[in-house]
């Protein structure tokens, strides 16, 4: 007896049906289909072509079974040990962007950095984490006001794991020799806020020419001093009105840049404040998916590819096993895991996210702090809703097996976390990706093609590699 899985669908833009079932196994077809599917109508060619697609097994066979429970089981993401840790040493920052997600303090203001105390017992912290490969991402404010903090840091991670990496959050404003001298070593990175050219930067960030000049001269310096690969940089996206996007990436291929991380402003920090008007998302998924078109034809056209890094993460989420380095898209997504935040003042929150609301006064959803530890109570009440498999609503969508959840942004929108699903930002966003996903990888085109092959990092991507049946 034959036994199908069962198929959950979508209909795409060319007015085809999307269908997926719970390990995430795919394929196109039509509303023919779908009736002989919902009927029990199904032909013999109906069969064999969900046979061979694993998209059903016959009963008296132990490894058909065996291999969909393997292929559901990869889907998953998997609790690791905690190897990433987010410091924030210092709120203070020296520029005042007025969509500052993180409510930064002012470059005078007191009280905002770490004390001794909360440096000692941040390295405390870090000696009981287990394994030996530690990444430290230092955040702000701007994090290069306090480089003895972020000295002392390093010099204890270095001691204390076989393998550390350091990631410095800066806005590039001001450098000194003390602060290149400690950016220069192999195992410290650079990651920065670059809008596009300099009008939209200084629009949107410095709003002032002469810090706009400054930027530019310390990352055109920073690109001429380090090897490519060293800096990173991410813009921000006002939807009301995005910047000229071929200027924007003619900025990052300039310095040597190839991934973009296209975001919208965030709706946390002082950028509550801001209005983005009505029907955000669909703004914002109108301009991200001519985005991609626009990278897919740059690609072609120059042979020098560039993605767009979120684009590609949820491309790798489709199409492999294992695919869930971004936590939005990470299933279940468990807090307090793989990685955790320290803030200035030494409280542990469960994301950079977290803190933000607790900052502004929205939510304490602190987990505890460096002196007394962490408050697995809180980091459990949190992990109930950090899995999508029981959500009503995700258990009809045909690409639950692709996608995660966002109890934070949830929290920080709606204050709640049973909003249905499809009315929150997190759905939005993510069904028109993963629309567009499905799209560029079922496109016939050579541009697109070849965009695809280099954002999986294959040799190349042909459309017969996805699976259609009429």
């Amino acid at each position: 007896m034959t036994n199908l899985w069962p198929l959950r669908f979508r209909e795409l833009a060319d007015r085809s049906l999307l269908f997926a079932d719970d390990a995430g196994g795919f394929f196109k077809s039509n509303v023919n289909f779908l009736d002989r599917y919902a009927f029990d109508d199904l032909t013999s060619s109906d069969k064999e072509f969900l046979r061979e697609g694993g998209h059903s097994y016959d009963a008296q066979f132990d490894l058909q079974w065996t291999s969909f429970a393997y292929r559901w089981a990869r889907r998953q993401s998997k609790a690791q040990v905690l190897n990433y840790v987010i410091l924030v040493p210092t709120l203070r920052c020296n520029l005042a962007c007025g969509y500052c997600q993180v409510s930064r303090a002012p470059e005078t203001a007191r009280g905002f950095d770490w004390s001794d105390e909360t440096l000692k017992a941040v390295l405390a912290f870090l000696e009981t984490i287990e394994g030996q490969e530690i990444k430290i991402e230092f955040q702000g404010g701007e994090p290069l006001l306090r480089l003895d903090l972020l000295e002392a840091v390093r010099n204890f991670c270095r001691t204390r794991f076989s393998s550390a990496q350091f990631v410095v959050c800066t806005n590039l404003q001001r450098l000194d020799e003390a602060a290149w001298a400690f950016l220069e070593p192999d195992d410290t990175f650079i990651s920065t806020s670059l809008d596009g050219d300099q009008e939209t930067h200084e629009r949107q960030r410095t709003h002032d020419r002469a810090r706009t000049t400054t930027f530019f001269s310390n990352l055109e310096a920073a690109v001429a001093r380090y090897p490519e690969g060293k800096i990173s940089a991410l813009p921000t996206v006002d939807v009301l009105a995005p910047p000229d996007f071929d200027a924007l990436l003619d900025s990052y291929e300039k310095y040597g840049i190839r991934s973009v991380y296209l975001r919208p402003i965030n709706h946390q920090g002082f950028a509550r404040k801001l209005d983005q008007g009505e029907n955000a998302v669909g703004r914002w998924n109108e301009i991200h998916a001519d985005f991609i078109d626009l990278l897919i034809e740059r690609n072609h056209r120059t042979g020098r590819f560039m993605e767009e890094y979120y684009f590609s993460q949820c491309l790798k989420r489709v199409l492999h096993f294992g695919a869930d380095n971004h936590v939005d898209i990470r299933n279940p997504n468990f807090f307090a895991a793989d990685y955790i935040v320290v803030d200035h003042d030494g409280r542990f929150y469960p994301t950079d996210e977290a803190r933000m609301l607790s900052r502004i006064g929205r939510i304490d959803l602190s987990i505890g702090d460096v002196m007394s530890g962490i408050d697995r109570s809180k980091v459990q009440t949190l992990n109930s809703g950090a899995f999508n498999h029981f959500d009503p609503d995700c258990i009809h969508c045909a690409y639950q097996p692709f996608c995660g959840t966002d109890v934070v942004d949830d929290i920080s929108r709606y204050g709640r976390i049973d909003l249905p699903r499809h009315e929150t930002w997190f759905c939005g966003r993510h069904l028109a990706l993963f629309d567009k996903v499905f799209e560029v990888i079922y496109r016939q085109d050579e541009a697109s093609r070849a965009s695809v092959a280099a954002w999986l990092g294959i040799a190349n991507w042909d459309s017969s590699m996805v699976a259609v049946h009429s």
